[in-house]
């Protein structure tokens, strides 16, 4: 049985390191951070990259998509905590520049920032030789957005009875890739490279959509990125609140089926690993009607009780 850890990402020791930042800067361990600018206003901020899934675009030789996926992974987080992404930065770096490459990726960084509603401020390009292999490179991104104070959404607010609501993903997003060519070989990543390369989801203008309902529906957001449900969702949980996922409530995407079987992993494992078809989850009070009358594709997938702080898949 093959597991994220055996395919080299040890998920326990990078959670054992966020624990000991917290030590030393506690304000650290939401999706996104929080600094106030003023007594009404707070400023969100978020780094993050595709990590692996570079790899899946270099065996393709496609790189129009990736950068996407980078904006999304960084808006994304922001918007979890109730802010509005303002504005991202790149960072490309490489051997030595392939101008084409270097464009197609950037080509995305801005669709994804139109698709984000933020701008592409600035970023930097490094050409580092030795330092990457003929024709690698590695990006990192980097977002700003703001928020009313009113409107932060901190999980604070949380009872038991809140449903929990999934916005399905537009495929695997960009965690995973670790494991995935630790299940595939490159002939088998060719062969499902267009649903490999799909560009993750960006869930702003969905999340703003919302506003035109009481803010007060959102009691919880969390972006299902590396760590699955089981480590995202518990992020924004109180102590005295368990959230029960219905794994049946929704279709999950044959790929995922296909990673499992042939690696053949455990169910938990894919839940720890994999968003599993749900990109986003919003934790509301509201009455289900409400937010899948807004949200055409949400999906009603579980609900908080009263236990222990964390997640059940039943």
């Amino acid at each position: 049985m093959i597991t994220y850890k055996k395919s080299g990402v040890d998920v326990d020791k990078a959670n054992e390191l966020v624990n000991w930042i917290k030590k030393i800067s506690p304000k650290i361990g939401g999706f996104s951070g929080l600094f106030p600018i003023d007594k009404k206003r707070f400023i969100s901020a978020s780094c993050d990259g595709v990590g692996t899934k570079l790899k899946i675009a270099q065996i393709l030789n496609k790189h129009d998509t990736i950068g996407i996926d980078l904006v999304a992974m960084n808006v994304n987080d922001i918007i979890c905590c109730g802010a509005k992404p303002l504005f991202f930065l790149d960072y490309f770096a490489c051997g030595k520049l392939d101008i084409k490459i270097a464009k197609d990726v950037i080509k995305g960084i801005k669709v994804g920032c139109e698709q984000a509603g933020c701008e592409l401020l600035g970023g930097e390009t490094a050409e580092m030789p030795g330092f990457y292999k003929p024709g690698e490179y590695d990006l990192a991104g980097f977002a700003v957005g703001i928020a009313d104070k009113k409107n932060i959404i901190d999980g604070s607010k949380i009872k038991n009875g809140d449903l929990l609501v999934g916005l399905p993903s537009s495929g695997l997003h960009s965690n995973g890739f670790s494991l995935v060519r630790k299940v595939f070989s490159e002939k088998e990543i060719k062969k499902f490279g267009t649903e490999l390369l799909k560009p993750t989801r960006i869930y702003v203008k969905d999340f703003y959509s919302l506003l035109s309902t009481p803010y007060s529906l959102l009691t919880g957001v969390c972006h299902i990125t590396g760590g699955g449900f089981y480590d995202n969702i518990v992020r924004v949980l109180p102590e005295n609140g368990k959230a029960i996922i219905h794994k049946d409530s929704w279709l999950v995407p044959e790929i995922f089926r296909t990673i499992q079987q042939k690696g053949k992993i455990s169910e938990t494992e894919m839940y720890r690993t994999f968003n599993m078809g749900i990109g986003m989850i919003l934790i509301v009070r509201s009455p289900k009607s409400k937010v899948q009358k807004i949200l055409k594709d949400a999906v009603i997938i579980g609900e908080i009780v009263k236990g222990k702080k964390g997640v059940e898949i039943v």
